[in-house]
């Protein structure tokens, strides 16, 4: 007992110790290293460790509190004891390399009981990948067999003029040879799409997409399409969709004097609106370029209206105030959002959102 009382007795003052004179720990906790670099390991490979070696080189006690990971396949364990004048403290340190290829580089965090940083860590590597299952490659069973990579293609801007094209691999797990179509159910009239129509047993191919905007046709703001895929006759339940925005081309011109827009807002909140009343808010836009800004397209969706019309034009410098209307009738009770998409020559941020939020009441 006496044993017992005299190391709880030297645990106390080292506490104290550590409290009183956390610069002391500070600059007297070193480390043998404070990198260990893994070099290559496998990912398949399981789980490495390491080991970090603290000595207290200083007069007092210091204590361990805490190690903090930027992430979580990085688990630290470590002595949460005094580490006497002299000592020496291990921290080991497991990695998992698993679902994570390619380079890491990790920190640790050491700390004290006041939540003082006394040391970072770091721990790096490289991990090659293993091999992927089919499953794994191919996430998503569009039926019969034939697997896809995704079901979305985003292509962000689409810029007039500018033909933007991607693929959503596909691949036929089945013995026998599928047939495949694709059948739309969402048009936008500018999306190009090429597959093949016949995928042989165990056959990768792919989904082509191409987005061509003429600039003849000039037409801004969302495109939208969306298609279902068709196996041997069978129509699938998943749904291929993409979409993107489409925009002005940056020119020579506009990027030497260009426009910019700036929005008085970028939420509009209405608060409680009544279900029977319909409510507005007021948005300004500002050109704060060199050179006219020209309203391209505007998008409002089902339960929202503006002013502001396409093809509106804000000389550099000027402001243009506009109604933004919303319909309560068309949205559910409670809280709701909608958006509203600006669309304009800017050639930074062709494409603004105002996000709008309400609560319905009866």
């Amino acid at each position: 007992m006496k044993h017992l009382a005299k190391i709880a007795q030297r645990l106390i003052i080292a506490l104290i110790l550590t409290y009183l004179y956390p610069s002391v720990a500070f600059a007297q906790l070193h480390f043998e290293s404070t990198t260990h670099d893994f070099g290559t390991i496998a990912e398949a490979g399981g789980k490495v460790r390491c080991t970090f070696t603290a000595t207290n080189q200083g007069a007092q006690p210091i204590v361990i509190t805490d190690v903090v990971t930027t992430c979580g396949c990085t688990v630290p364990s470590f002595l949460r004891k005094p580490i006497l004048p002299g000592e020496k403290s291990p921290i080991e340190v497991v990695y998992d390399p698993y679902g994570r290829p390619g380079a890491f580089n990790r920190k640790l965090y050491v700390y004290n009981a006041k939540h003082e940083r006394l040391a970072v860590l770091t721990i790096c590597g490289e991990v090659t990948p293993r091999e992927q299952t089919i499953e794994e490659r191919y996430p998503i069973e569009l039926g019969n067999g034939v697997r896809a990579s995704s079901t979305l293609c985003s292509f962000t801007y689409i810029y007039l003029g500018k033909p933007i094209r991607a693929a959503i691999s596909i691949v036929n797990t089945a013995s026998e040879p599928r047939q495949f179509a694709l059948q739309p159910s969402i048009e936008s009239g500018f999306l190009n799409v090429e597959y093949p129509t016949t995928l042989a047993a165990g056959e990768q191919s792919a989904i082509n997409f191409c987005y061509e905007v003429p600039l003849e046709k000039a037409h801004y703001g969302t495109l939208r399409d969306a298609l279902h895929p068709v196996i041997e006759e069978v129509k699938s339940d998943k749904v291929l969709v993409t979409h993107g925005i489409a925009v002005d081309l940056p020119t020579k011109t506009t990027k030497e004097s260009p426009p910019k827009m700036e929005l008085s807002e970028n939420i509009l909140k209405f608060g409680a609106v009544k279900r029977s009343k319909t409510g507005s808010k007021r948005l300004v836009i500002s050109n704060t370029g060199s050179s006219d800004l020209v309203i391209r397209a505007t998008e409002c969706g089902t339960i929202l209206a503006t002013s502001l019309k396409a093809g509106e034009v804000i000389a550099a410098g000027d402001s243009l105030a506009c109604e933004v209307w919303l319909d309560p009738k068309q949205a559910d009770y409670g809280f709701t959002t909608a958006w509203l998409v600006l669309v304009t020559n800017d050639p930074i941020r062709p494409m603004r959102r105002v996000r709008v939020t309400a609560i319905i009441e009866d």
